[in-house]
């Protein structure tokens, strides 16, 4: 059905000896967006993909992928789902165009190979064996394998990762014409620029629950608020200058990130205050709150 979600997660429990790595998580993604699912580490994003997938079982809940159960339906979902993993899963000893066309052999209608080569920028070196190839060579060929059989729905896990500028736009440029062609997306990414860029629904998972979804817009609530980055003296007290509705934090020592409703009052205050302890603000900006600020404060700043 066209107006169905493409992945649809209800009430999805996975355990590994005795402790949920998802957690009642629920979950939609339609046909014709992006979805990225962001989250820290261990949140439990590539568990909950690989039960959409089929490679792992739920304990409790329901996963439907296009409409159909991705264990019990995994013969007939396969021809259908474009999955491309981080660490690529490709055979080490083949040339990446052996290996497009070994897989196109297994589509009734794959892509056209010659257009996945250029737009991917294989041609340099479809004729160097996959172990040869660099990180962001392998992550491209892993790519051109998700899509050469024309997936109504695709997974993409770290799409970019260890690509160059150039590489990394030209993915994204790829993953906007899918979604132009209806396919759903669903994409699982650490760097926020690349979900701010691509991304029409947001999901930020955590502890394996769902904790905040919606657009990059609605999630940065973007209006008055305003993100004032500045360096200057580790441990200086500058609190007391904010006023109500400001948030200082100091994520390295003498790096400092204040958001709320950031004026120019706010910044003369900071100056004044810093000036009184013998100190000077340096490398002082001033933007919109981004997503990387958003997923800070909902999931935290330590490491785990």
């Amino acid at each position: 059905m066209p107006d169905s979600p493409a992945v649809e997660i209800h009430g999805l429990v996975k355990r590994y000896g005795g402790r949920a790595v998802v957690d009642d998580l629920t979950l939609a993604a339609r046909r014709g967006q992006v979805t990225a699912v962001l989250g820290p580490n261990g949140a439990g994003k590539t568990t909950t993909i690989e039960c959409c997938e089929g490679l792992r079982a739920p304990d409790e809940g329901t996963v439907r992928v296009l409409g159909l159960d991705p264990v019990a339906d995994a013969r007939e979902l396969r021809p259908r789902v474009g999955v491309m993993l981080q660490d690529g899963g490709l055979p080490t000893a083949v040339r990446p165009r052996e290996l497009l066309e070994h897989l196109a052999r297994m589509y009734a209608h794959p892509r056209e190979l010659d257009d996945l080569v250029e737009r991917l920028g294989l041609a340099s070196f479809a004729r160097t064996s996959v172990r040869r190839l660099s990180g962001g060579q392998r992550q491209r060929l892993a790519l051109a394998a998700a899509l050469v059989g024309r997936p109504e729905l695709v997974f993409l896990d770290e799409p970019s990762a260890g690509m160059d500028p150039q590489s990394r736009h030209a993915v994204w440029a790829l993953v906007r014409e899918l979604r132009d062609e209806g396919v759903a997306v669903v994409l699982t990414t650490h760097l926020m620029d690349e979900a701010e860029d691509l991304a029409d629904q947001v999901l930020v998972v955590d502890h394996g629950k769902v904790i905040a979804q919606g657009t990059v817009r609605e999630l940065v609530q973007d209006g008055e608020d305003r993100t004032l980055r500045f360096e200057t003296r580790p441990g200086l007290d500058v609190r007391a200058a904010l006023g109500d509705g400001l948030t200082l934090v100091e994520p390295s020592p003498g790096t400092y990130t204040v958001t709320g409703t950031v004026d120019p009052q706010v910044v003369a205050r900071l100056t004044a205050a810093a000036a009184a302890q013998d100190a000077l603000l340096t490398r002082l900006t001033v933007g919109r709150r981004t997503l990387e600020d958003v997923f800070l404060d909902l999931t935290g700043r330590n490491l785990r």
